[in-house]
């Protein structure tokens, strides 16, 4: 997307709190009142919030799914700081100062395959891409990997086996048929016991030739998940989109503060994470 298109697009808006649901683990659950958000968001893009009115830095929290029936958007986020600590405190019915959606989302491309993997506070932008294939001719695999309990309870998948060391799903995603498995290196019941990535591999070894060509891997979570995710995409030739979590201050392009290097066809180029990312080519960036 052209970066001053985007910007325009970029919206300042007053949200009311319909929903907030606390979950273990200090995980959080919104939703927000915005016809303008949830028509207009794509996956991979995030809103820059304001917690209260005590804290004049707003906090990056990526789009979880949208409701564009009821004009609603959803937010997962864990408490981290005394920015996330004020928000987990606010209530429904209040109104919070939102900037969005921002930032360049991921791509879908006519892979019918695609792996979707999420880690930790990653998993919402996997849960919003699902969401946008569930009613195409796409059928995802999606991994959700998590060292506190999932922000949902885990339930019994009868969608598919591609791994017989994991059962569970996320209820939400079972609700929209698409596949699903939880990874984690806790003892969780009908959980794979290791990192994502060691559940990917099942998964893909579990394809022939033919579908291989047709899987893109898609992933968001903590840098070194990342890292994993990128190397095992090159490991099978998949392309591979990865989105960044980074440290923001403006969220509009505006500080440069959350810059990181990008291989481009004329060589290193410093990109801002917010505006022209936070989704790059994993091969651009690891």
């Amino acid at each position: 997307m052209d970066n001053k298109a985007h910007r325009g697009s970029i919206q300042v808006l007053d949200c009311q709190i319909l929903a907030h649901y606390q979950f273990e683990g200090d995980q959080y659950i919104l939703t927000l009142d915005s016809p303008e958000i949830a028509k207009a968001t794509k996956p991979g893009q995030f809103v820059h919030i304001t917690v209260s009115d005590s804290l004049a830095m707003r906090r990056p929290i990526s789009i979880m799914s949208v409701d564009t029936d009821n004009g609603t958007f959803d937010l997962l986020y864990k408490v981290v700081g005394e920015g996330t600590r004020q928000l987990a405190e606010r209530k429904i019915g209040e109104v919070l100062s939102i900037i969005g959606p921002i930032g360049n989302g991921f791509e879908l491309t006519d892979k019918k395959l695609p792996l979707l993997i999420g880690g930790g506070v990653g998993m919402p932008p996997m849960i919003a891409i699902a969401q946008q294939m569930k009613d195409t001719n796409h059928d995802p695999f999606v991994i959700l990997g998590s060292e506190v309990p999932f922000p949902f309870t885990p339930e019994l998948s009868k969608i598919g086996n591609p791994c017989p060391n994991a059962s569970h799903t996320m209820p939400l995603l079972e609700e929209w048929n698409v596949a699903c498995r939880l990874a984690s290196l806790q003892d969780y019941e009908g959980v794979f016991k290791g990192y994502v990535t060691d559940l990917a591999r099942e998964y893909l070894n579990t394809l022939s030739t033919d579908e291989l060509a047709q899987v893109e891997v898609y992933s968001c979570g903590p840098h070194p998940m990342l890292e994993a995710v990128a190397k095992l995409a090159k490991e099978y030739d998949l392309p591979c989109q990865v989105s960044l979590e980074e440290y923001m201050a403006c969220a509009v392009g505006g500080c440069a503060g959350c810059v990181v290097e990008v291989q481009t066809d004329a060589g290193p180029a410093m990109k801002r994470v917010c505006v022209d990312g936070p989704v790059f080519d994993a091969t651009t960036v690891f």
